[in-house]
């Protein structure tokens, strides 16, 4: 009686579920990932009600990888799973998402609240009465847990986490009961839209940072600017760009932050990863006597093994939640009005120039004579061939560290998970990133190239694909296993072996009606393929086998992947030299 009272005392009831898929709709999710359970079933009725689409993923791990391509494409996006069985498989995903600053909102439908007070023995139960376990474990890789366990509340815990999400861009956790899903909430809330803006920094606080780092940017003789990550993931592109327009400085790329300014600029001097960096990055950066490092994420792949030679001394570190001007670190600011206050009072810098960065191929390579596709060779002929505002997507391997080889075009997306690094993680993303493109009617091409042991471990995505008239273009690079790990241990151990696919013939097993597949050998078949107009225009779903030597690999990526092999040898004799006697 008292529910029913509460509920007439609403001005407009709407169910909670509705109000919850309104509200993505209303941060611009448009399509929804995920695998049906029992659980969320009745909450997955109220998505095509409110203008969403659904997915359908053929498993909670691709559904995990493609909503976090999906949210670095349309800037946010929402998942649905079911209790238990379901939510696990998506975990690694998630935390993939929470490593790399991804806002996904992960949305669990669980058994009713009875049965949780219960301690009811149900299915997707470790048998033990706790419905609480699989809640903890993801409040560990989310910024934010909203338990839906009484209606009163749940309008409120929903617009916090969707903020929360977006500010912090990184996942949420949103539990949904069965018997919560058609409880009522005020509908009039949704008439006022969640309130998505970045809190304002202090303004003194603001103005005295901003003339510290003018202060440093003043007096600097060769300053240059190092755009990361982070940058992309706290939307602070626009103010990047101003600032490279603005200062005329000399502007770099980390790997992880490639795509993030426009590369045709002429300030644009490629990509820096220490000694895995373009030929002239390394020394134009390291020489510099000030670096403005903006969202910086310094893991070992994204400094090509900690390889890294610019001091805190010379640098000054942007981030969402503090500014460090060389040892001085001012906490609780963000650097989107920073950076802006600083583009406003620049004034005239030292500049000089970058290094000249192109798609040309190698000397080395317009006199050979080899007909095998290298990755030397390959590199820049992909970056011929891509087109403005193209998605390109590499899986972390030999794709990811030879993508830095390319001078992209105007507009360009990157899509790769260089610090969570799970394998297979492209295959999904790939199906997310173009659903976005998708969704937004841009009409943009979505490329990935992926491994053939990656690709084995989520090919199932490519069926998602074809169920959602999808037109990517994959290239699978066929070297028979895992390149990345041999180059770290293993050269010629069975456990990074593949058994041989007829990758080509995969996606017709999956039922493609429109689809092309290519088999491409040499660098001449593959030159004549990027010369086809039909094939570059991606009129259909297009799976290009790609083979290349399994001995070949980015220079990049030998040199980052001995870097590993040391530290973990290093790190295992260190753990034995710490080991008692006896257990020598």
């Amino acid at each position: 009686m008292a529910t029913d009272i509460a509920t007439r005392e609403l001005k407009s009831p709407i169910d909670v579920a509705e109000y919850l898929f309104r509200r993505l709709h209303e941060v611009g999710v448009r399509s929804v990932h995920g695998v049906p359970g029992d659980y969320n079933l009745v909450a997955l009725d109220y998505i095509p009600k409110v203008g969403l689409d659904w997915v359908g993923n053929t498993n909670e791990l691709n559904a995990g990888y493609a909503a976090d391509g999906y949210a670095r494409l349309k800037g946010i996006s929402a998942l649905v799973t079911t209790f238990g069985v379901g939510e696990l498989s998506a975990l690694n995903a998630i935390a993939g998402s929470y490593s790399e600053y991804v806002p996904v909102v992960h949305i669990v439908g669980q058994p009713s609240t009875l049965s949780q007070r219960s301690g009811m023995l149900l299915h997707h139960t470790l048998g033990n009465g706790d419905f609480n376990v699989f809640t903890n474990m993801s409040a560990c890789i989310s910024c934010n847990v909203a338990r839906l366990n009484d209606a009163q509340e749940a309008a409120t815990l929903i617009d916090n986490a969707i903020r929360e999400c977006w500010v912090r861009s990184r996942p949420v956790y949103i539990t949904l009961p069965t018997d919560i899903v058609q409880k009522k909430v005020e509908g009039e809330r949704l008439k006022t839209p969640i309130d998505l803006s970045l809190p304002n920094n202090d303004p003194e606080k603001e103005d005295y940072v901003v003339d510290v780092v003018l202060k440093s940017l003043h007096a600097a003789k060769s300053p240059v600017i190092l755009v990361d990550a982070c940058a992309i993931r706290h939307r602070v592109l626009e103010e990047v760009h101003d600032l490279i327009q603005a200062s005329g400085l000399p502007a770099f790329v980390a790997p992880m932050g490639k795509g993030a300014i426009n590369e045709t600029h002429p300030n644009y001097g490629g990509v820096y990863a220490g000694d895995g960096s373009n030929q002239g990055v390394r020394e134009r950066v390291e020489s510099s006597d000030l670096i403005l490092s903006i969202g910086a994420i310094k893991s070992d792949f994204n400094t090509a093994g900690f390889t890294y030679r610019i001091g805190q001394l010379n640098t000054i570190d942007f981030h969402s939640n503090y500014v460090r001007v060389r040892y001085s670190e001012y906490p609780d600011i963000n650097m989107k009005g920073v950076l802006r206050k600083v583009i406003q009072k620049m004034g005239k810098l030292n500049v000089s120039s970058p290094p000249k960065i192109s798609n040309a191929l190698p000397q080395e390579e317009k006199t050979s004579s080899d007909k095998t596709i290298t990755h030397n060779w390959l590199w820049p002929i992909v970056g011929q061939w891509m087109k403005e505002n193209d998605i390109i997507i590499t899986e972390t391997g030999t794709a990811n560290f030879g993508i830095w080889e390319t001078r992209f075009p105007k507009g360009v997306t990157a899509v790769s998970q260089v610090l969570w690094g799970s394998i297979g993680y492209s295959v999904g993303a790939c199906q997310g990133a173009a659903l976005a493109a998708k969704d937004d009617g841009s009409n943009r091409r979505t490329i990935l190239f992926v491994g053939d042991g990656s690709f084995q471990l989520t090919v199932q995505e490519v069926s998602t694909m074809l169920r959602n008239g999808l037109k990517p273009i994959i290239f699978v690079i066929c070297n028979n296993g895992y390149t990345i790990e041999r180059y770290i241990h293993g050269w010629k151990d069975e456990y990074n072996d593949i058994q041989t696919w007829k990758f080509k013939d995969i996606p017709t097993a999956f039922g493609a009606k429109e689809y092309k597949g290519y088999q491409i050998k040499t660098r001449d078949e593959l030159t004549k393929l990027f010369a086809d107009e039909t094939f570059s225009s991606a009129p259909c779903l297009q799976l290009v086998e790609l083979y290349m030597p399994q001995e070949d690999a980015p220079a990049a990526l030998k040199m980052t992947a001995e870097a590993a092999a040391r530290t973990n040898a290093k790190m295992a004799e260190e753990g034995t030299q710490a080991l008692p006697t006896y257990l020598k």
